[in-house]
């Protein structure tokens, strides 16, 4: 995100909220890039919104499914539609 000094004053509390979620924020300075905002730290996955995408995404980093639970896209669509065909 590329924000004007005037528009950084004025959305200073925005703009730390988007560089704390990891968004990177430029200031600019009649349209020429004089600053970025960054975050100390990068958000943990226990900050994130839980149900989210990257909340999920992180989960899943720290708790692998096994190997021996893991299945491919044929095998996956090969259940589902051994599944279908037996309601009939």
């Amino acid at each position: 995100m590329k924000v004007n000094i005037l528009d950084a004053k004025n959305q200073l509390s925005r703009l730390v909220k988007a560089a704390q979620a990891g968004e990177e924020v430029i200031i600019a300075n009649r349209g020429e890039p004089v600053a970025r905002l960054i975050a100390i730290r990068t958000p943990a996955a226990n900050d994130l919104a839980p149900g989210s995408g990257a909340a999920l995404l992180g989960w899943l980093g720290c708790n692998p499914v096994p190997e021996h639970l893991r299945r491919t896209h044929p095998e996956i669509s090969t259940d589902i539609e051994a599944e279908r065909t037996s309601w009939d």
